[in-house]
């Protein structure tokens, strides 16, 4: 194996367990974690790419944390990678959940227990909101992408439908009236190529 290749599957596995280990909440809170160390610190995605790994990962089956790990893993290493960043981001939850089960009954009535996790939601709540409002900022420039953001959120929000059909609807509605083709970042065709 390549010093370099070694070298990148190590940070995989790390950046996400670390993801996995920081991340209360569930899948929605580890948004700012994964901006963090995804865009921000490796620049292994944009933000833009980052939430289609997200919206990606919120439409197959599984635990949107782990299909976006996967997702991120498997760009950037291949196979290996999607392995590597998948096992630290679940290491911590399955280790930490290990633990938890073997002591929780015996606290869980406890007042300091009940009043840390009280503190805890609120948290993860505000930390959500704002890598929501930092994420639309970057992705929504144009007034039908923020008309469009607002629906998907009253459909999901306010009339509990599945973000599945919101985001396969979404796509079409790209596709519809998006009037052309719109390449990643970084893209290039075959005449762009001298």
């Amino acid at each position: 194996m390549q010093k370099g290749r070694g070298k990148l599957l190590w940070q995989l596995f790390r950046a996400f367990f670390n993801i996995g280990i920081m991340t209360f909440g569930g899948g929605y809170a580890m948004l700012p974690m994964l901006e963090r160390e995804v865009v921000d610190k490796h620049g292994w995605s944009t933000r833009e790419q980052l939430l289609s790994y997200y919206a990606i990962g919120q439409c197959t089956p599984g635990v949107i944390a782990v299909n976006t790990a996967t997702f991120i893993g498997y760009d950037q290493a291949g196979v290996l990678g999607g392995v590597l960043a998948t096992v630290g981001v679940i290491t911590p939850s399955l280790v930490i959940i290990l633990l938890i089960a073997t002591v929780l009954a015996q606290i869980a009535h406890l007042p300091l227990v009940a009043s840390a996790f009280a503190g805890i939601r609120p948290v993860v709540g505000a930390l959500i909101a704002s890598s929501v409002i930092r994420l639309c900022r970057t992705t929504t420039r144009q007034l039908w992408q923020i008309a469009l953001c607002v629906a998907a959120f009253v459909v999901v929000a306010l009339l509990g439908q599945s973000p599945v059909w919101v985001v396969l609807g979404a796509a079409v509605l790209g596709l519809l009236f998006c009037g052309r083709v719109v390449r990643p970042e970084g893209a290039q065709g075959k005449e762009g190529k001298a």
